[in-house]
């Protein structure tokens, strides 16, 4: 008789322990499929990736970010945002105008149509966020916030405030 095949839930329910660093890992690498799966159903019923949404909030919020600013805030290089940029332009929900003290540099903003996709939606990325976020104590907020940005400091990403984007 051949031993019946168990399914990865009744698997990783007799797994050990894999110890803090390991299931911490573990949990990274879950939200990062999470997120790139949310990312893909997004751009199927919207339209739009997370990544672009991404862009549109800080736009958003920061009228007049420069791209290097953007790319630092994002903590991405400026050459992996080109694409992102010219699909949003294209689609008339991005402006980029000459900068205010540097007119080689761009200044980005938001268009109209720009404006309504910046608005809070359910089924979103950060609508789980948000839900998950108002439901824990500040305090262990503040504690996973730490944990996430020692981690990034730890892998060598520098962390700015979260309340601005980083200078020119």
């Amino acid at each position: 008789m051949t031993p019946k095949r168990r399914s990865p839930v009744s698997e990783r329910a007799v797994m050990p322990h894999l110890g803090d660093a390991l299931e911490f890992m573990r949990l990274i690498w879950a939200v990062d499929h999470g997120l790139q799966k949310a990312s893909k159903r997004m751009a199927a019923s919207a339209g739009i990736t997370g990544l672009q949404r991404l862009v549109l909030h800080v736009v958003g919020r920061f009228p007049g970010i420069s791209i290097g600013q953007l790319a630092a805030t994002l903590h991405v290089h400026a050459s992996t945002l080109t694409g992102v940029l010219d699909r949003l332009e294209r689609r008339g929900l991005l402006d980029r105008r000459p900068g205010p003290r540097d007119r080689r540099r761009a200044a980005l903003g938001l268009t109209p149509a720009g404006r309504r996709l910046d608005l809070s939606v359910t089924g979103t990325v950060e609508d789980a966020v948000v839900q998950v976020l108002n439901n824990l104590p500040k305090r262990k907020v503040s504690a996973a916030r730490e944990a996430l940005t020692m981690l990034a400091e730890q892998l060598g990403v520098a962390i700015d405030s979260p309340d601005r984007p980083p200078g020119p």
